[in-house]
């Protein structure tokens, strides 16, 4: 995010290459000596969700970004949104999301999922061409001795808001979200309001593999102020014009346009004919 600025598959052989670094504008993942990173082919995994309980419509706002670009307007405006639509919305603050928080994500049962987080892309080596991965920020410092097992996998690397800032969180990339991650998304709508969400579709592929029904985000950098923004705009076409996600983010770029620094545009994923 840029200031005001995330098993071999049956199919096909899994491509693990290096991480290499490359400039996220204050969000970039950093260089990873050995580690690989599964991106091909993801098995969707998990199981059947569960309707929500008592028929109700359940969402969350995950946010990350508020440890550094707090906005409790967003937060509020949001949520009365949802609330007035009909879910029941929670709050995590940035604190919470961690590696075994994103892990668990999908057996909380929402329909609606708001990340506002930071997201770092990576560059992975591929038969053709390199392919930018996006990584989306935990706010668990990144350490050695934790998650052994899915660090030397690939599943898991360090981020950092700056190149030259020595502190490093867990990052996941999109083989995580399609293998590691527990349960079934249900058909939930994610809206990933960080950087590169879609400049590539392996993050979104990932999460529609593990049940969404929609993932919406951005095509490149973004600034915390028109993602604030476009994103209290993209609820009201879903919730309040009942637009599928497609339209909705058609509409929304139609309202606020592209990010005025970064020339980003908010997409859909699968895109609706």
């Amino acid at each position: 995010m840029a200031n005001d600025s995330a098993h071999e598959s049956d199919q096909e052989s899994r491509l693990r290459a290096a991480r290499l670094t490359v400039g996220a504008f204050f969000a970039v993942a950093l260089l990873i000596g050995g580690a690989a990173l599964a991106f091909a082919l993801f098995s969707s995994g998990g199981g059947d969700s569960d309707e929500a309980a008592d028929g109700i419509l359940t969402a969350v706002i995950i946010d990350q970004l508020a440890l550094t670009y707090p906005n409790p307007d967003f937060t509020n405006e949001a949520t009365q949104t949802l609330t007035d639509a009909g879910y029941a919305v929670d709050y995590v603050p940035g604190q919470d999301v961690t590696v075994d928080f994103y892990r668990g994500l999908p057996e909380r049962d929402y329909d609606m999922i708001v990340l506002r987080i930071h997201a770092a892309q990576t560059q992975v080596a591929a038969p053709n061409s390199p392919v930018v991965l996006p990584e989306l920020f935990t706010a668990e410092p990144y350490s050695a001795n934790d998650h052994t097992w899915e660090r030397e996998q690939g599943y898991l690397g360090p981020v950092a808001y700056d190149l030259e800032d020595e502190e490093q969180y867990f990052g996941i990339g999109p083989a995580f979200v399609a293998e590691r991650m527990q349960g079934d998304l249900g058909d939930a709508t994610v809206v990933m309001m960080g950087c590169n969400g879609l400049i590539s579709e392996q993050m979104a592929e990932a999460f529609i593999r593990r049940g969404a029904g929609a993932f919406v985000s951005w095509d490149d950098l973004v600034s915390v102020g028109h993602t604030d923004a476009a994103t209290l705009n993209l609820l009201g076409h879903l919730l309040v014009d009942e637009l599928d996600p497609t339209a909705a983010a058609a509409a929304t770029m139609a309202d606020v346009g592209p990010d005025p620094y970064y020339d980003s545009s908010l997409l859909s994923y699968p895109a609706e004919e």
